[in-house]
């Protein structure tokens, strides 16, 4: 029989009273010495410290290391908020994490201080999350989750040096702040007719955004919001096991969502939140499935497709020429979470929300646990290892794989399609978002990304806010995106109300081809566009990409008999470090970088079009975002083409003739060291080059 949340919530509360008297890793009875560790054992420690010693750890080493101990000790006792769990508690959190695991490591006592410090400040914070469901059942989404899995992993790692009642104190937390929080979430998103409301709390939190909640336990089910408190549940009932009577429900819990959420994921390992979120959701995953396999031998390791969902991060990684640098106009009001550098070598296909780069850390434990070479060379080559995890999972004698051919033209399971000439910083990217709604998606169908010799040159602008109220909730809108309007408005998408949560827009791949040298695809979006213009009858765009630099782009518009419109084909330019150069005349435009440049002109079938250059509509200490824009004129069928060729800088531009003919063009005529003769057919449907 189900036991109803409100009496399990008053169980577990009751059971604060006894938890003092249960110790967790040598803090007392019951001795749990012989119990393996949550994610390592005590004889790993030698080969954790030689891995922090390693380049690719830097940014680990950095986070233990590198710490302002006296600053860190004074922001959690006397400078942070117990209102603030956004940026504060997450703060926290963190110092609790590193130090923990820099104490493990290195046995200084500043570092147990700071961790002490931090794990006492976590169990000021009442509730550890500003979600609830009704008057006042807390829901674990963010930050009770983080705080349940940090918390678990110091009684781990510096168990034996924390004072006794400390340690009984952070368990009973776990107990009632923790996996309660995160098991009433989950019992939500399994059981949406059984929810009564969900809400932030803003009693307890002076958290800035006000979202519409009440459709989120069945928006929830396919985000990251899911596995991470499926992932701390999992962790509070494995360090519990046994000494509390909610345990095993807890843990069935985890499980039963893990294997619901394992669906989100392709069969291919392709994850529809895009690369930057990929990282942080299967890092949790893995990590659930870590701690399952060493506490009671329960083996998940195979509940996705792991060494498919490493080949899906290195598709969409896209490293370039040039130096890291700091975004000026980056502020935590957007999205409450900066991420700081832009470092060039961590470029992803920054689809949706993805962030300014890729973490790789989970890349590790797969290539350990799947014996892959190539998730081994993500983790040793390709963006970052971010994560504390990294410096246990990292091995750096593991054996390792470039990228084969067979990832040089990809069609994801999602419909996203990629092509590159290489896997080197100068090579050529071409990366086309077709495919359905998904959690932190932008309005971008039919979007394109095309980076050449080492430069962004056809961009998706990074960082759109997360709230409706911000000024940069325009880089979410199609209007921001290297995509198409009509009559001046994109696709259909949402107002924010509910969040970042997935749109009704459908686009879907109806031709793709690749060869040894060429890709070509066509992605039909007519659907999403038809959401907000029933007259539309056809929106769909083609591409043609001859390696290693020349671009061909076809768009096509029909509309109902009687109502003509305008198309418009955006192309946003990479200007976040202000050295994008744009420049039109006529039909001709080019885009300049420092280390490469692109040519393009634009041909229709009637009147020619006007090209104009521009920039988005954000305050000027937002940025500068400027884009070419190509406007047919107001016709029933319209076709825009487009011919790009991109070069280094420093070379000429290649000579292309485009040429009318009964049924569209001929492309012709030579681009560094390449010979071209395509045909443009308007009339086919699904591939009209040849």
């Amino acid at each position: 029989m189900h036991l109803p949340r409100r009496d399990f919530l008053r169980s577990t509360a009751a059971l604060a009273v006894t938890l003092p008297v249960l110790r967790s890793l040598g803090a007392g009875e019951p001795d749990n010495s012989a119990t393996p560790g949550l994610l390592f054992d005590p004889s790993d420690i030698p080969r954790i410290r030689r891995n922090l010693e390693h380049p690719r750890l830097a940014r680990v080493r950095a986070k233990l290391a590198d710490v302002d101990h006296a600053e860190r000790l004074n922001f959690i006792r006397h400078e942070s908020d117990l209102r603030n769990r956004v940026r504060h508690m997450r703060e926290i959190r963190e110092d609790l994490e590193n130090a923990a695991l820099a104490y493990a490591v290195w046995r200084k006592p500043i570092d147990l201080e700071l961790a002490t410090a931090a794990l006492e400040r976590i169990l000021q914070y009442d509730p550890w999350d500003y979600f609830v469901e009704g008057e006042n059942e807390p829901l674990g989404f963010q930050r009770a989750p983080e705080a349940t899995i940090a918390a678990c992993c110091a009684l781990d790692w510096i168990g034996d040096d924390l004072d006794p009642a400390l340690v009984a104190e952070t368990e009973a937390q776990i107990a009632t702040k923790g996996a309660p929080a995160c098991y009433n979430a989950l019992y939500g998103m399994m059981y949406p007719d059984r929810v009564r409301g969900w809400d932030i709390n803003h009693a307890v939190d002076d958290i800035g955004a006000d979202f519409d909640l009440s459709r989120w336990p069945l928006i929830l089910n396919s985000t990251n919001l899911k596995i991470i408190p499926t992932c701390a549940l999992g962790f509070a009932a494995l360090w519990l096991q046994g000494r509390h009577p909610q345990a095993d429900k807890w843990l069935q819990m985890s499980r039963r969502s893990a294997q619901a959420f394992s669906t989100m994921y392709g069969l291919d390992g392709s994850y529809d939140e895009g690369v930057g979120y990929w990282g942080y959701t299967t890092l949790h995953l893995a990590m659930l499935a870590e701690v399952l396999y060493r506490r009671v031998g329960v083996d998940e390791r195979d509940l996705i497709n792991y060494p498919g969902t490493t080949r899906f991060a290195l598709a969409m990684s896209m490293p370039r020429l040039g130096s890291a640098f700091n975004n000026p106009n980056e502020k935590k009001e957007y999205n409450y979470v900066p991420k700081g550098t832009m470092d060039p070598a961590s470029d992803i296909i920054n689809f949706g929300d993805s962030g300014v780069g890729t973490d790789t850390t989970v890349a590790a434990w797969i290539g350990q646990n799947h014996d892959d070479p190539v998730s081994n060379f993500a983790a040793a080559e390709v963006g970052s290892i971010k994560h504390l995890p990294g410096a246990i999972w990292f091995d750096p004698d593991a054996r390792t794989r470039a990228p084969g051919k067979d990832l040089l033209d990809v069609r994801l399971d999602n419909d996203w399609v990629i092509s590159r000439t290489d896997w080197t910083p100068a090579s050529t990217v071409v990366a086309l978002r077709s495919g359905g709604p998904a959690n932190h998606e932008h309005a971008d169908r039919n979007s394109l990304i095309f980076k050449a010799h080492g430069e962004r040159l056809f961009h998706d602008p990074f960082k759109a806010a997360y709230s409706p109220n911000h000024s940069r909730w325009l880089l979410r809108q199609t209007e921001a995106h290297t995509a198409v309007l009509v009559d001046g408005v994109g696709h259909q998408y949402h107002d924010g109300s509910e969040g970042t949560n997935a749109s009704w827009a459908q686009a879907n791949v109806t031709g793709y081809q690749a060869g040894d040298n060429t890709l070509q695809v066509t992605s039909d979006v007519t659907s999403a566009y038809r959401l907000l213009n029933e007259k539309i009858t056809r929106v769909d765009r083609s591409v043609l990409f001859l390696k290693p630099d020349v671009l061909l782009i076809l768009d096509r518009l029909d509309m109902a008999a009687g109502n003509p419109a305008e198309l418009t084909a955006r192309f946003q330019v990479f200007n976040e470090d202000n050295l994008g150069e744009v420049m039109i005349s006529g039909q001709r435009f080019s885009i300049k970088r420092p280390f490469a440049a692109l040519s393009g002109q634009f041909y229709t079938r009637d009147a020619m079009p006007t090209v104009v250059r521009d920039q988005l509509d954000l305050p000027p200490e937002e940025g500068n975002f400027p884009f070419i824009a190509a406007h047919t004129h107001r016709v029933e069928s319209a076709v825009l083409l487009t011919v790009v060729t991109a070069f280094p800088d420093g070379e000429p531009a290649g000579q292309l003739s485009t040429k009318s003919t009964a049924t569209g063009w001929r492309v012709h005529g030579t681009h560094r060291g390449l010979t071209v003769d395509t045909t443009v057919d308007i009339n086919r449907p699904s591939l009209p080059f040849t």
